[in-house]
């Protein structure tokens, strides 16, 4: 098994079939490379590119252009979040298809909860294609996506 939660000393010498409860509390918040936005990761299959992650938003905070390159969920729990298609608040659920791409903005602050079968691609001003860490998208990423996804 790949899938790990980084950050929960709980899981260390669990065996492979035993359920992983994870002290959300407990995880740290860590930055991302764009101003105001955190995460704390609670599921990662680096192998699969499976991510859940709580996504946390300043107000004001954007994610830039960005493609879904598989199907994305997000459930607002706070806040509301705001692209071209429009807003969404507390309680909403959006999915966003595979090749869809946007960027997202929480004028107020956002918290969701992000599941993605394979990290979004960031397009860089500088012509360079990363993941929300910074990290080059089809070196981290690309080995993953050819194997779940062709």
């Amino acid at each position: 098994m790949s899938a790990i939660t980084p950050n929960a000393p709980n899981h260390q010498g669990l065996s492979r079939l035993k359920s992983r409860h994870v002290d959300v509390e407990g995880l740290p918040w860590e930055p991302t490379r764009f101003p105001g936005v955190e995460s704390k990761t609670l599921l990662l299959d680096p192998e699969k590119g499976l991510l859940t992650a709580l996504i946390r938003m300043a107000p004001g905070a954007a994610l830039p252009d960005h493609e879904h390159v598989a199907i994305e969920q997000s459930n607002i729990l706070e806040g509301r979040l705001v692209d071209h298609d429009g807003e969404a608040g507390p309680g909403e659920f959006i999915w966003r298809p595979a090749g869809s791409r946007h960027d997202a903005h929480a004028p107020e602050g956002c918290l969701l909860l992000g599941i993605f079968q394979i990290p979004n691609r960031f397009y860089d001003k500088d012509g360079g294609v990363t993941d929300m860490l910074g990290q080059d998208w089809e070196s981290r990423w690309g080995a993953a996506h050819r194997a779940t996804h062709g």
